[in-house]
């Protein structure tokens, strides 16, 4: 059996401990040499890399609705934050960097996270919806992910399930973060806006890009540890020059996480040991 920890003992040392990893974390971001993005211009960049969009509210939760309705008050406010963010060359998006502040004058609502092995309505739940859209936006240019965390537990189907398994990326602020460095000797820049349904994302460019990008499951398959059913994905991404048509393909990266609501009849469950 695992060890609890402290907060977990004594709850009410969890705000104290948050407070610390926050600090401690912003801090170390100061020292660590890396430029982090911080211009907003209104000055649209003039090229469309890649586009996107992803329904807000899911209807599959179980949970109650309001708690969806929540999480869009707080991507608006998040949003706000990044919106037309300019990434220079040799610059780093941080997802924190840009949002530890988005509620300081209008707060967030309780929206559903996972915490402590349950989902449960904690203050500004949601954000992860806007880190996985940004995440999937910069899976298809030619910056470098430097940080991603993947969610341990999918605990009801994705509002956005015609996108490959395994490419989201959660946040959790003093501990995950979502980072990108630009190594190119383009200029990026993030636009994000909303209308009643959808929230919508765009990387645009200072210059074009030469390379088109596909990201796609090569595998996916859905395996039985001591009762618990994981999904495990690999994620890769073809790559195709724009003058010549040649194609590459690399492997990413494998993305692994555990299902904690019903899989269709249809799917096959492998039993493993371990």
């Amino acid at each position: 059996m695992s060890r609890k920890r402290l907060t977990q003992m004594f709850p009410f040392l969890l705000p104290l401990r948050r407070w610390q990893k926050k600090q401690c974390c912003y801090h170390r971001m100061k020292l660590d040499g890396n430029q982090y993005a911080s211009r907003i211009s209104k000055e649209r960049l003039p090229k469309v890399v890649f586009e996107t969009s992803s329904r807000m509210v899911n209807e599959n939760s179980g949970f109650d609705i309001q708690f969806q309705y929540n999480k869009v008050h707080n991507l608006e406010l998040a949003a706000k934050t990044i919106d037309k963010l300019v990434i220079a060359p040799k610059e780093t998006f941080s997802f924190f960097w840009l949002v530890r502040h988005a509620d300081r004058d209008t707060p967030y609502k309780d929206g559903l996270n996972f915490v402590n092995g349950q989902i449960a309505g904690t203050y500004g739940g949601g954000l992860c919806q806007l880190s996985n859209m940004l995440f999937w936006m910069f899976l298809h240019t030619p910056m470098t992910i430097v940080e991603r965390h993947g969610h341990d537990v999918e605990s009801f189907p994705s509002a956005t399930e015609d996108l490959p398994c395994g490419t989201d990326a959660t946040v959790s602020q003093g501990w995950l973060d979502l980072k990108v460095r630009n190594d190119t000797d383009n200029t990026f820049q993030i636009e994000i806006r909303f209308d009643d349904k959808y929230m919508y994302g765009r990387i645009l460019s200072q210059n074009p890009v030469n390379t088109v990008y596909a990201v796609f499951n090569s595998s996916v398959s859905y395996v039985k540890r001591k009762e618990k059913i994981f999904q495990i994905a690999v994620v890769c991404r073809e790559e195709t020059n724009r003058e010549t048509g040649e194609q590459t393909i690399r492997e990413l990266y494998t993305n692994e996480c555990e299902i904690a609501y019903c899989l269709p009849d249809d799917v096959e469950i492998i039993p493993q040991e371990s």
